[in-house]
């Protein structure tokens, strides 16, 4: 019998990172074997992946030394940032570099990096439609992602770009409908007509397995990810079925969502602007029967909402 390839996984106890170490270790043909990397390896999500047959390693995105320890010997990784922990592009950037130099070190053969789009090829910083933020981005989230994008690719590392997208799950934070004085549950997402993008995001870590399992074809491409695309209109319809009242979708201007003054309100409102008005480019690069070829059991917004109904706040 072969001995199975180790999958680094950063990110392991977390969204991403724990829909591919699940998928992998819920495959009893897999040819891989999860090595989940976490900061703490006595929390409780760390000893649920080790009941389930995973390797905890301790190691932290800011500490070179601890990747490329976690890196050695094992076959690939999929990497992971998390921006919403500090809001920084320029930490998201740091963890990055010290990911890629970490992969080329250990010598990892197959790297998964889950990204986004740059959204200054499309709305660049000197356009005044919606702020700048952190002084060069749009949105900086996306915009800090796509400049790692070059980091893995400069340093040889032979990576797959997994450009992800907005996840179902914010439809049970404060992304999602919330009551209005009227009493009524109201949709306010300011995308107009426009189509939004959507994915479980334990859709994201199932398809990178596919990828994974398709081999070293998948080397040097990027891969577009969504479950479903989706109006306000239709979020609406499926919020409404799922709860078993109304939800309304009113949808707010940008500069009116910019303003609610929430942390990160800003970044969010240039997000779903950039959403709005280049629907038709981001929709488009995300073929979702493509992605369901990797992934055969793609979720759509209902049938994420037929189990996680229950998440989806009422008051």
């Amino acid at each position: 019998m072969n001995e199975k390839k180790v999958i680094a996984i950063v990110g392991a106890t977390g969204a991403q990172g724990g829909g591919l170490a699940k998928a992998i270790l819920a495959d009893p043909g897999s040819e891989f074997t999860v090595r989940a990397l976490t900061r703490d390896v006595t929390s409780e999500k760390a000893q649920e992946l080790v009941k389930l047959g995973a390797e905890v390693i301790e190691a932290d995105n800011y500490d070179a030394h601890s990747l490329v320890k976690a890196f050695t010997g094992a076959y690939g990784a999929f990497l992971v940032t998390n921006f919403w922990a500090h809001m920084s592009a320029d930490k998201e950037l740091e963890e990055a570099a010290n990911l890629a130099a970490a992969a080329k070190q250990a010598g990892l053969q197959h790297v998964i990096w889950s990204t986004l789009e740059d959204t200054r090829d499309r709305i660049p910083v000197h356009d005044d439609r919606m702020p700048t933020l952190q002084g060069k981005y749009k949105v900086p989230h996306f915009d800090a992602k796509a400049d790692a994008d070059a980091l893995f690719t400069d340093a040889g590392v032979p990576t797959t770009f997994l450009r992800t997208t907005f996840y179902f799950e914010n439809f049970a934070t404060g992304w999602g409908a919330t009551r209005g004085d009227d009493g009524v549950l109201t949709l306010s997402l300011p995308m107009g007509d426009s189509r939004l993008a959507g994915i479980a995001v334990e859709d994201i870590g199932r398809t990178a397995y596919g990828i994974l399992k398709a081999g070293t074809d998948y080397v040097g491409r990027t891969v577009h990810i969504a479950g479903e695309h989706l109006t306000g209109e239709q979020i609406a319809a499926s919020l409404t079925r799922a709860v078993g009242e109304p939800v309304v979708y009113r949808p707010l201007t940008h500069d009116a969502y910019r303003a609610l003054g929430f942390p990160g309100a800003d970044e969010a409102g240039n997000m779903l602007q950039y959403y709005t008005e280049h629907d038709g480019y981001f929709t488009g690069v995300r073929d979702i029967e493509a992605v369901r070829r990797l992934n055969p059991d793609l979720q759509t917004l209902d049938a994420w909402l037929a189990t996680n109904a229950h998440t989806i706040p009422r008051d």
